[in-house]
């Protein structure tokens, strides 16, 4: 098998893309990755980061490229949890990605980077690591207003989101304004 065929295997599960780190996992030096860029057949997104030629974009793409440019570890953070769904109206200017340590590498300013501890839970949705949509609506509780958050707990209950228990908890934390979050 080809390197181009290890690497579009892989990344036909990841929005069409493929670092660095997890082409050497494949046995597959950088050199090559650079190589399939040059030739047309990888776009390079960012630092370690690849994009196949052959591929549909899809809405949840700037996220699965947001988590990829962080790197390791990263996940949705926050109201772009929140945005990633469809919930609350919210459009922040940035996807807020959350990381355990200082990213030094630079980014593109769409994605902004917040520090989160390693304890966080984190969810997946659609294959991308996120904070959990119920974690996120408590985050936003200080930051967006009560009707659009009101909305988006019965939205994520009803698309499975969060379970009944959380619904209730989210809108007592809402009508109370809480402003101390846990994060």
């Amino acid at each position: 098998m080809s390197y181009f065929n290890e690497i579009y295997e892989t990344a036909a599960d990841n929005y069409g893309l493929i670092t660095s780190v997890e082409a050497r996992g494949l046995g597959i030096p950088n050199v090559e990755l650079a190589k399939l860029a040059y030739r047309g057949r990888l776009k390079r997104i960012g630092h370690g980061v690849y994009r196949t030629i052959h591929y549909i974009p899809t809405p949840l793409d700037p996220y699965a490229e947001a988590v990829a440019l962080v790197g390791g570890g990263a996940y949705i953070y926050g109201e772009s949890v929140l945005a990633m769904h469809g919930l609350a109206f919210v459009n922040p200017a940035t996807i807020t990605v959350a990381a355990e340590t200082r990213i030094r590498k630079k980014l593109p300013p769409h994605i902004s980077v917040v520090i989160r501890s390693s304890n966080n839970q984190v969810a997946h949705y659609e294959g991308i690591p996120s904070q959990s949509v119920f974690d996120a609506i408590m985050a936003c509780v200080p930051l967006v207003m009560s009707e659009r958050l009101k909305d988006a707990v019965d939205e994520a209950q009803r698309q499975g989101l969060i379970n009944g228990k959380e619904a209730k908890i989210a809108r007592k934390e809402i009508k109370h304004g809480r402003k101390d979050t846990k994060q």
